[in-house]
This record gives structure tokens, sequence and C-alpha cells, in this order.
């Protein structure tokens, strides 16, 4: 099981044989954190900095008891209460951090292409947790795992993308992910919520949700990033769910045995109905939180070996 890189900066540079090799991995890892001691000793010995530079609960949380469970010295900064608020730069950040000398680095930041300059500055290996409306990678890897434990396979199923998809980084890195899989992806929303680029994508992209709901193998619906939004890109939230929330109505389209998924934070009543987000026979909403501990124990795990390997053919002490 191997991955190439120092980094996990996106998906795009991923091939089909890395991505199943941290599946692979994180089916490991599943089981262990299904048993009672849940430890490994991976990151025995090594220092994990999370910077969020954005709010977050399920990607944080999961990073750090993936970090706990592997064994690593984990670090939480506080970005709000850093030097940044005072007037530094991201790539002095950077350097004061690098002078610590820590082996892993999980940075979520608003800005599209902040992580990889991060990463062009240090010396350890950098995952990112979200840039802007640029990738989530580990969102697409957990999401790519619960699909394939689901189905029992993670190609050449119709899987549909519903909601924000203009500003979403998870479509993003879905789409290159599932993509790189065969599957035939669908899009759907209003066309205000369409990247203007969407016929580079390759996948089908529909306005209609009765349309685009027939006969799909999984739903995943998507948050309405208003914290990204300038402009009024929906008439109303109430109107927004009459046309594009998933309701039992729009998912009786699906095939009977499709899975629905969000990768959270859920507004209910907007992007799907309670009811259908609780069902434990279709949503698997909390098995993708599950496995999101994971996918990041599996993603942080491979990069420490690359970076043990490494320091080990440059002669530094690991």
């Amino acid at each position: 099981m191997t991955i190439r890189g120092r980094h996990l900066l996106g998906i795009e540079h991923l091939g089909p044989d890395e991505i199943n090799s941290i599946l692979d991995l994180a089916d490991d890892y599943a089981r262990l954190n299904r048993s009672r001691s849940k430890r490994s000793t991976a990151l025995a010995s090594l220092t994990q900095i999370n910077m969020f530079f954005e709010n977050s609960t399920r990607t944080q949380a999961s990073f750090e008891i993936a970090g706990k469970r592997l064994g690593a010295d984990v670090m939480n900064m506080s970005m709000q209460a850093s030097s940044i608020k005072k007037g530094e730069t991201l790539v002095d950040t950077a350097l004061t951090l690098n002078a610590m000398h820590p082996d892993l680095l999980i940075v979520r930041h608003p800005h599209s292409g902040a992580v990889d300059l991060l990463a062009q500055k240090v010396n350890c290996a950098v995952l990112n947790a979200g840039d802007g409306k640029h990738e989530h990678p580990t969102q697409a890897l957990l999401d790519a795992l619960t699909i394939r434990r689901a189905k029992g396979r993670l190609h050449r199923l119709n899987i549909a993308i519903c909601g924000d998809i203009s500003h979403s980084r998870v479509a993003r890195s879905n789409i290159m992910l599932l993509g790189k899989m065969e599957n035939r992806i669908r899009l759907i929303g209003p066309p205000t919520l369409m990247p203007s680029q969407i016929s580079e994508f390759g996948v089908e992209v529909y306005d209609d949700m009765n349309e685009g709901l027939k006969d799909v193998d999984v739903v995943m619906m998507l948050r309405l990033q208003k914290e990204r939004m300038d402009g009024g890109f929906i008439p109303s939230e109430r109107e927004f769910y009459h046309r594009y929330g998933l309701d039992a109505e729009k998912l009786a389209l699906a095939k009977d045995d499709a899975i629905v998924m969000h990768p959270g934070p859920m507004n209910r009543g907007v992007e799907i109905d309670g009811t259908l987000a609780d069902d434990i026979n279709r949503s698997v909403i909390q098995e993708q939180v599950e496995m999101g501990v994971a996918v990041r124990m599996a993603a942080m795990d491979l990069l420490a070996r690359n970076l043990k390997n490494s320091r080990a053919e440059t002669g530094v002490m690991v």
C-alpha cells in the first residue's frame, strides 16, 4: 500500500491505484476503530499540527482522533487567536511552524491554493483539509469508502451530486475521484449554482431533480455554501427545498436500494428532509462520519511512511 508524493493536497494527482491503497488501508482502520483497543503505533514519536483557518466540527475532530489513535503527539492551533490576526503572513506562519519540526500538518483555509503555498515552505507532510472552493480530498475519499462498503464496489455506478455545485470543494473532489473510478456522474442543481466551466467536467448536468435522480445508485446532497455567496443565487430557501431538496418523493425516482449521503453540516428542510436523513435503511450519513476517521488515519499513515523513507534516504533521524 503506497501513495506517491510527500503531501495530499488534492485528488487530481492521485491515480486509481493510490485511491484503492488509501481505501484498502482505511478498511483495516475501520475495523480497528470498532475494536476495543482502537490503538496503533503508526505515528508514534511523530508530531501532528492541525491548523484550521475556517470553523470545522467533523473534519477537525476526526483528524485529531485519527492522529491520537495512531499514536501521534497532536496539537490543535487556534488560528482565530494566532499571529495571523496580528498581520503575520501565511508564509511567515509556515516558516515559524517549520522551525518547530512537525511531521504532519493538517490545514484548512478559506482561500483556494493557500494549502499548496504552505506545503512549498515546510519540510513535513501536508494534508489539505479543505481550501476555498478548490478541493477537500479526504472528504471525497471517505465518501468513496462509504459508497464502496455500501454498494460492494466503486465503479460503474450512477451517482447524483445535488445542490450547490459551484461553491463546493466537496463536489469538485468527488467529481474527480468518482470519475477516475469509472462512475457515471450527474450534477443536479439550479443553473445559478453550477460552475461556468461545467462542460469541462465530463459529467451530465440537470436542473430538474425528477430527471436527474432516475435510476441512480447514490444520491449525494450538498449544503448551500452561503458564506461563499456574494449575491442572490436562489429565490429563497423554501423555494430551493421545493425544487432541489431531497425528500421521500424525489428519492423514489432513484433505485430502490439507492443510498443517501451528505458531507455535513446539514440544513434540514433546506437540502434534505430530516426524517430521510435519519432513515437507517437509506441514509449513510453517520457512516460517512465514521469512515472519515478511518480514511484520515490511512492517509496520515501512508504519508508518514513516505516521510520516514525520505528521511532515511537523506540520513535524517526519524
